[in-house]
C-alpha cells in the first residue's frame, strides 16, 4: 500500500485552565523534516514530541502547531510564586536588621502580599508537579492528529496508487507494440535500402553489389537491436507494481526506477532508425514523466 506525503491532522483537548488545539500538516520533502511551533513554556516536550512523528513518518515536510487559549469555562489553577515569597522574606528581614522592627510575617500575611499566588499561565514555566501530566496530554493529542494525518495520507496514496498502475498498464501497452514493431525494424531498412540502390543501378551510377548489402543490412541490424532495453523496460515495470503494493516507504525506489526507464526508453529513442518506433518512444517518455510528477509524492 502507498501513502501520500501529503496530508493534515488535527486534535484538541482542554486540561489545566487551557484549551490546545493541535495541528500537523505534510508535504513532499527528499527526507524527513520536522518542524515544532509550540509556546515557549512546552519546548522542554519538543524533543519527545518530535521523536514520536519520526517513529510514524518516513519522509515529507512535517509541520506540528501547538497552539493553546484560556478556558474561560473553567478557573485556571493558582500556584504559588517562590521568586515572589523570597523577595517578602528577605525584605522582612531587612526591616528587622535595619530598622530593629520585631515579628514576622504569618501565612495569611504572606498570601495577602500582590503576586505570592499567581494563575499558571502567569509564569513562564510548568510547576514540577503538573510536567508528566501534561507531557502524557500533548503525547496523547500528538497522536490522535497522527492518526488523522495517516488516514489521509493514505486515502490520497490510494489515488495515486491507481493512477500509476493506469499509467503503468499504458506504458505495457506501447511495449508490446514496440516489441511488434521491433522485427520491422531491419526488414523496412533492408527493402528500402534495396529499393535505392536499384533504382541507382538503373540510371547506371554503380553496378549493384549484393554482398556489400547484405553487410551494410549486418551492421544496421547490429545498431538498431533494441531486445535487451525492452526486456530490461519489462522488468522495471513489473518492479512498479510490486513497490506501489509494498507497506514500505518506496517513493526513492520508485524514482530510481523512473530514472532507469527512461534511459532505457531514450536507448531506443537513438538506436530506433524507425518512424512508428520513435512515435512509441515519444509517447512513452510523456507518460513517464506524468508518472514521475505523481510518484514524487508517494512516501
Amino acid at each position: 500500500m502507498s501513502f501520500s506525503m501529503t496530508g493534515y491532522g488535527q486534535s484538541a483537548f482542554q486540561f489545566g485552565g487551557y484549551k490546545v488545539q493541535l495541528e500537523i500538516k505534510s508535504v513532499n520533502h527528499r527526507y524527513c523534516e520536522v518542524m515544532m511551533r509550540m509556546p515557549k513554556e512546552w519546548t522542554c516536550y519538543e524533543d519527545g514530541l518530535r521523536k514520536m512523528v519520526q517513529s510514524r513518518l518516513k519522509r515529507g515536510r512535517i509541520d506540528v502547531y501547538v497552539m493553546k487559549e484560556k478556558d474561560e469555562d473553567q478557573a485556571l489553577p493558582a500556584v504559588l510564586n517562590e521568586q515572589a515569597v523570597r523577595a517578602y522574606l528577605q525584605a522582612a528581614e531587612q526591616l528587622e536588621s535595619r530598622f530593629g522592627m520585631q515579628g514576622k510575617p504569618s501565612i495569611m500575611d504572606m498570601l495577602a502580599l500582590p503576586d505570592v499566588m499567581v494563575h499558571s499561565d502567569g509564569m513562564n514555566f510548568i510547576p514540577e508537579e503538573d510536567k508528566d501530566e501534561w507531557e502524557r496530554v500533548l503525547q496523547q493529542s500528538l497522536e490522535e492528529a497522527l492518526s488523522s494525518l495517516e488516514q489521509m495520507r493514505a486515502r490520497e496514496g490510494l489515488h495515486l496508487a491507481s493512477d500509476l498502475e493506469r499509467r503503468l498498464s499504458r506504458l505495457e501497452s506501447l511495449h508490446a507494440e514496440m516489441l511488434a514493431l521491433a522485427p520491422t525494424v531491419v526488414t523496412d531498412y533492408r527493402n528500402k535500402l534495396r529499393q535505392r540502390l536499384t533504382e541507382m543501378q538503373e540510371e547506371g551510377s554503380f553496378p549493384f553489389d549484393e554482398h556489400k548489402l547484405g553487410m551494410e543490412i549486418a551492421v544496421f541490424a547490429d545498431r538498431s537491436n533494441i531486445e535487451e532495453e525492452l526486456t530490461r523496460l519489462l522488468s522495471h515495470f513489473g518492479q512498479s507494481r510490486e513497490l506501489l503494493k509494498s507497506e514500505e516507504p518506496v517513493g526513492r525506489k520508485l524514482d530510481f526506477l523512473i530514472q532507469e526507464m527512461n534511459r532505457e526508453v531514450n536507448t531506443i529513442g537513438s538506436k530506433a532508425n524507425h518512424l512508428a518506433l520513435v512515435n512509441r518512444v515519444v509517447e512513452m517518455k510523456a507518460e513517464l514523466e506524468k508518472i514521475r510528477e505523481q510518484a514524487a509524492n508517494i512516501e
